[in-house]
């Protein structure tokens, strides 16, 4: 594989790099954590990007995407990881609007797209059932037919920035009585201001809110919400799944997050010494790299791909097990690196009532609750016992 950048990726990555320092609302966005900021914060960059026409560079040109090449979307990450910006939340664009482009009607199209290209409109997703987890086929929340509608009863958990949302996606059970659990599920899009909707907080081990429990009794929704086929929606969910188990990898991000914890690693002394230079440190960073770039030669193999016109299949199973291990070891390292100096602070107590606060060096304050939110990455998009499963039956044929 030729990792060497034409004289036109070159002049491109200059472009991008300029461009965000031209334009990420970084005063505006402040230091605070991520799942604390307001709704207006978390889209301004995604508005941005969207009057520049760069919001949702994977999808077909046809639907507002960008005609990037493979390397293009690799710099593109890069770029914006190096920059530490927050980019669009993929319900939107990497989840659900393929979902419509793909298997959505003219109507749907019109309607729904825009607005997820703009950053106008937030999506939340309503697959996981306090039963229903990596089993996500044993889901209970029904849609039944009235007219016109369907009406929803039923609840989902785990339901990312719900709070925020304006749209959800729902898998709905419309069939009962199928042979099989996956036959009987459709997906249906709904408007989380209807009636009955009720979204109520989960606070996670580490102070913050960014996951919800949304309870659905007698929800009228459209039929006109329904993507594609009653009792077809398992098919799209499995579609959707592939998209959001590619970008769960994180690539980009990991590689900016090792050379921070290098950065640490630099400055916090073992022995009087630079913790980089402790053999045993040294060799679970350098170990940790060396997956790093085998995974990213994965994700650009799969890029690849993409440019042929191969959508994610199960090959994405490869790279969210290893992307979230990794990143899993970074928090891991991270937080061994600055020591005691995590212990003390978590998001929630001031809130709580704790008089604790921040102790240590700046790089120091943010390692236990990221350590204690990435333990999440492992279960969600799939439990990475299920992706293994997946690799073993379709990749290996086992």
């Amino acid at each position: 594989m030729n990792l060497e950048f034409s004289p036109e990726e070159v002049a491109f990555r200059k472009e991008v790099r300029q461009f965000i320092a031209d334009n990420y609302p970084r005063d505006f966005i402040g230091d605070g954590a991520r799942d604390d900021l307001s709704r207006e914060q978390f889209l301004a960059w995604h508005k941005i990007l969207g009057e520049k026409g760069w919001s949702v560079p994977s999808w077909p040109v046809e639907y507002g995407g960008t005609g990037w090449t493979p390397t293009q979307k690799y710099i593109w990450s890069e770029e914006n990881a190096r920059a530490d910006t927050i980019m669009p939340l993929p319900f939107g664009v990497s989840m659900v609007g393929p979902v419509i482009y793909t298997f959505g009607n003219d109507e749907q199209k019109a309607r729904h797209l825009p607005g997820i290209r703009s950053g106008d409109v937030w999506w939340c997703q309503g697959y996981s059932e306090p039963g229903a987890g990596s089993d996500l086929a044993s889901l209970k929340t029904t849609a039944v037919r009235d007219g016109d509608h369907y009406i929803v009863n039923g609840q989902k958990t785990w339901t990312t920035l719900a709070q925020h949302a304006d749209w959800g996606f729902f898998l709905v059970r419309t069939d009962p009585d199928a042979a099989k659990p996956q036959e009987g599920i459709s997906f249906l899009l709904i408007d989380m201001n209807s009636p009955g909707i009720e979204v109520k907080p989960i606070i996670t081990i580490d102070g913050g809110h960014e996951v919800n429990e949304t309870w659905l009794t007698d929800v009228r929704v459209p039929v006109e919400n329904l993507i594609g086929e009653e009792n077809k929606g398992w098919t799209y969910a499995k579609f959707l799944l592939a998209h959001e188990r590619s970008g769960i990898a994180g690539v980009a991000r990991s590689k900016r997050g090792v050379e921070k914890l290098k950065e640490i690693a630099s400055t916090e002394l073992l022995d009087g010494e630079p913790l980089i230079r402790d053999e045993d440190f040294s060799r679970k960073v350098s170990q940790l790299e060396i997956d790093l770039s085998a995974l990213e030669f994965t994700e650009l193999r799969t890029l690849a791909g993409e440019a042929q016109g191969k959508g994610p299949g199960p090959e994405s199973s490869i790279l969210k097990v290893k992307g979230t291990e990794i990143q899993q070891r970074l928090t891991e390292l991270t937080m061994e690196a600055v020591g005691n100096y995590a212990a003390p602070y978590f998001r929630g107590f001031p809130q709580a009532g704790s008089n604790e606060y921040p102790i240590g060096p700046d790089y120091a304050h943010a390692a236990a609750p990221t350590y204690f939110n990435m333990r999440k990455t492992s279960i969600y998009g799939g439990s990475n016992e299920i992706q293994r499963n997946i690799i073993s039956k379709m990749i290996l044929g086992l």
